[in-house]
C-alpha cells in the first residue's frame, strides 16, 4: 500500500469513527447558504480534528501541520467531503492566512497567530472587498496610517465572510498617502475585539447572514502586525488569493457530485428525466464535472480558468434543479422563508460567479496575463 493509500485509510477511519459518535448529528451541516447552522458544535468539532492532528494537514511539520504532501492533502478533502463532515468554520485562517503568513510573515508573526490557527482558538475572517473596491482590489481606500506602535485603520470592508464569528481579520489598507492602485497597499493583522470595529450583517437571498459589512474607526492593531514590508501589500493580497484556491476546491468537487447524483435521482423519481432537453443538460453537467476534476487533477490550470470553471458549472447545477423540480422549486417549505436545499443551491450559487473574483475580472485576467491581449483601456 502506498503512502497516499495509508494516509487516505487512515483519515478515512478516523472520520467514519467520530462521526458516529456525539458529532453525527453534524454531518453535512453548514454548507453553503447554511453556515449558520450548528456553528459552536462545527467548532467544538474542529478543535476535536485539532486535538489529534487533523488540521492543517498541508501546513509544515514545525509549524503544526503533518508536512502533507499535495496527493495526500487531495486524498484528505476527498474523504472528507465522502464522509459528508461538516463545513468548516476555520477555513480561511488555515487555507488562507495561515500559508501566506508562512511564506511572507516575519518569526513572531509565526509563533504568535500560526498556534491559535492549528488549534481552532482563533477563527479569521478577510478584509479585501469595499464598496467600490470588490473585484477591482487595486480600489481600497481604507487607510491606515502608524501612530506610535500601532496602526491607526479607518475605512469600510464589505462582503466579509465569517466577520461576526471571528477574533481577527486580515485587512488591506492604503498606507502611503497619495498612492494610487497596486501601490502603497499594507497587509495588516487586525483584531476584531477592539474599539473601533463595528460588524453590520448583510442578509442574503438564502435568508441567512453569512457576510457582514465591517466597519473601522480608529481601531488600532501593532505596528508589528504587517505582514511583508509596509506598501508591499499588493504582492502580499495576491499571494493569498493563489492559496485560495488550492488542492480543497478537488474537496468541493466531490460536494459537486453528490448534489448533482442527488438532482439526477430527482429527475428519475418525478419524471423529469423523460423530458429529452433535461436528460441532456444533466449529461452535460456530468461529463463537465468530469472534465473539471481532470484538468484540476493535472495540477496545471490557470487559478482564474480554474475559478471561472467550477463557478459556472456550479451556477448551472442550481438553475437546473429548479428546472428538474418544476413548480415545487417556486414554494417555500414553510412560512415566511424556509427552504429546501435545491432552492438553496439555486439561491446561493448565484454568488459563485461573483465572490473569490467575478466572472468579469477573470476573464481580465486571463485575456492580458494568459493570452497576452492588450490591457483593457480604464477610464
Amino acid at each position: 500500500m502506498s503512502s497516499v493509500e495509508e494516509f487516505r485509510a487512515e483519515i478515512r477511519d478516523w472520520l467514519r469513527e467520530q462521526l458516529s459518535g456525539e458529532f453525527a448529528e453534524l454531518k453535512g451541516r453548514g454548507g453553503p447558504g447554511r453556515e449558520h447552522e450548528a456553528f459552536a458544535e462545527r467548532l467544538a468539532w474542529e478543535r476535536r480534528m485539532a486535538a489529534h492532528g487533523w488540521t492543517c494537514v498541508g501546513w509544515p511539520q514545525e509549524y503544526g501541520g503533518r508536512g502533507a504532501s499535495t496527493e495526500e492533502q487531495i486524498a484528505f478533502h476527498e474523504e472528507y467531503a465522502l464522509a459528508d463532515a461538516p463545513a468548516r468554520v476555520n477555513h480561511i485562517g488555515e487555507q488562507l492566512l495561515g500559508p501566506t503568513l508562512i511564506a511572507h510573515g516575519t518569526e513572531e508573526q509565526k509563533a504568535r497567530f500560526l498556534p491559535p490557527i492549528v488549534a481552532a482558538e482563533e477563527l479569521w475572517c478577510q478584509g479585501y472587498s469595499e464598496p467600490g473596491a470588490g473585484s477591482d482590489l487595486a480600489n481600497v481606500r481604507t487607510r491606515a496610517a502608524r501612530d506610535g506602535d500601532a496602526w491607526v485603520v479607518h475605512g469600510q470592508k464589505v462582503w466579509t465572510s465569517l466577520a461576526h464569528e471571528a477574533q481577527w481579520c486580515f485587512v488591506l489598507a492604503r498606507t502611503e498617502p497619495g498612492s494610487t492602485r497596486h501601490a502603497g497597499l499594507s497587509y495588516l493583522l487586525v483584531p476584531m475585539d477592539g474599539p473601533g470595529v463595528e460588524v453590520r450583517p448583510i442578509v442574503q437571498l438564502t435568508g441567512t447572514s453569512e457576510f457582514n459589512e465591517v466597519f473601522f474607526d480608529g481601531a488600532r492593531t501593532d505596528a508589528g502586525h504587517v505582514v511583508g514590508r509596509p506598501g508591499d501589500g499588493w504582492r502580499v493580497a495576491m499571494a493569498t488569493l493563489g492559496f485560495e484556491r488550492g488542492v480543497s476546491t478537488l474537496g468541493q468537487q466531490v460536494g459537486f457530485r453528490r448534489e448533482l447524483e442527488a438532482l439526477t435521482e430527482v429527475a428519475r423519481h418525478n419524471g423529469a428525466l423523460a423530458d429529452p432537453l433535461v436528460s441532456d443538460r444533466l449529461a452535460h453537467a456530468w461529463t463537465g464535472l468530469a472534465t473539471m476534476r481532470a484538468h484540476f487533477r493535472r495540477g496545471d490550470v490557470d487559478p482564474s480558468v480554474a475559478k471561472l470553471h467550477w463557478s459556472r458549472w456550479h451556477r448551472d447545477l442550481g438553475e437546473l434543479a429548479m428546472e428538474v423540480r418544476g413548480a415545487a422549486s417556486l414554494r417555500a417549505e414553510a412560512p415566511p422563508y424556509e427552504l429546501d436545499d435545491w432552492q438553496r443551491l439555486f439561491l446561493f450559487s448565484r454568488a459563485d460567479t461573483i465572490y473569490a473574483g467575478s466572472d468579469e475580472i477573470q476573464r481580465d485576467i486571463i485575456a492580458e496575463r494568459v493570452l497576452g491581449l492588450p490591457k483593457e483601456v480604464r477610464a
